[in-house]
């Protein structure tokens, strides 16, 4: 009998869903921030929909002449009216952070694994990878899943026959026909299986009919609503905070990215087939009050790496305007400098 877990599921959207296009604005406007003052501190969200853009939040930084406007309609188009209310940071979280503490309280999940060459699980590659396989042609909105099956049900390395049991696949402005075509070619080009016993991979595609309303013109975004699709899938667990629109001062973000920079250190090193790191900290605190790591399920103290805040920013490079690429596709396994 096929068990429960057997079967994986994990979905990926484009760069042109609400949401993302939330993202991509945050984090663009830390880029331009950070691009005159690496110092910059930089807490934005983004809120856009039917017209209209809202960004909100804290900024502290040297940079006077950031256009926002320019940035949301490079992003979303010329004709989103746009709103913002900006204040500086608290000085009651800055006199925390200047003595290099914490940005935030926070637990912070790393992984990688050995299941594909991005050391990310294989349901959440292959969606990611047919999105954008599907987006290379058709640049608009859209959203894909895959639910993948481990036959054997004892875990899968990338030597693994790679059996798919569904692909679900929605994207403005492209006919089912086209889908289907883009979606079939996908299958044969990544070698995909059907699940034992079944003939095809079953398709949804398109499900709810054709469509042409998409992005802000049909749907609300957020910054930080794609918070799966930007770490690991849902088989992994997150620590919670979002990461766009934040500059690395805040370990919601700086702690996560060398959280995975260990996971893919201790995969290599150790040869394992799984690694989980974990990373917690207190506001104002710059040393960790967690720093365990697990390999192939058996958990040991983290050594050898500098884990406070500043130690983590030097050691990744993490003051520069490299932010606004990671809010297209996910924050792992993209080949950043925390993946390798």
């Amino acid at each position: 009998m096929v068990s429960y877990k057997s079967y994986r599921t994990a979905e990926s959207v484009s760069p042109k869903h609400p949401d993302k296009l939330c993202d991509q604005i945050s984090d663009a406007i830390l880029d331009a921030h950070l691009a005159v003052d690496p110092n910059a501190r930089v807490a934005v969200e983004t809120c856009g929909g039917h017209g209209e853009v809202f960004v909100t939040g804290e900024i502290t930084s040297l940079a006077q002449d950031v256009d926002t406007r320019a940035i949301v309609h490079r992003i979303a188009g010329d004709d989103m009216k746009v709103m913002q209310n900006i204040v500086r940071q608290s000085p009651e979280i800055a006199q925390g952070v200047d003595t290099g503490g914490a940005g935030d309280q926070g637990i912070m999940i790393g992984y990688a694994c050995d299941e594909t060459p991005e050391m990310l699980p294989l349901e959440a590659v292959l969606s990611r990878r047919l999105n954008k396989y599907i987006f290379a042609e058709h640049a608009y909105d859209g959203k894909t899943q895959v639910t993948v099956f481990n036959a054997e049900d004892v875990g899968v390395n990338r030597e693994s026959p790679r059996y798919v049991s569904s692909i679900v696949a929605s994207f403005q402005n492209v006919a089912r026909d086209e889908l289907e075509r883009l979606v079939r070619s996908f299958i044969e080009s990544e070698n995909l299986k059907p699940v034992p016993g079944k003939t095809e991979i079953e398709l949804h595609l398109n499900p709810a009919g054709d469509w042409s309303q998409g992005g802000f013109e049909a749907d609300t975004g957020l910054t930080g609503r794609k918070l799966i699709v930007d770490n690991y899938g849902p088989r992994i667990p997150i620590g919670g905070g979002c990461f766009s629109g934040k500059d690395p001062s805040k370990v919601d973000r700086s702690a996560a990215y060398m959280a995975r920079r260990i996971a893919v250190d201790y995969l290599k090193k150790r040869q394992a087939k799984e690694v989980f790191v974990r990373l917690a900290y207190a506001i104002g605190y710059s040393e960790p009050l967690e720093q365990t790591v697990i390999v192939d399920g058996k958990p040991e103290q983290i050594e050898g790496y500098d884990l406070t805040p500043q130690g983590i920013i030097r050691y990744l490079d993490l003051k520069r305007p490299i932010y606004e690429v990671t809010a297209r596709y996910g924050h792992f396994g993209e080949g950043f400098g925390w993946d390798r």
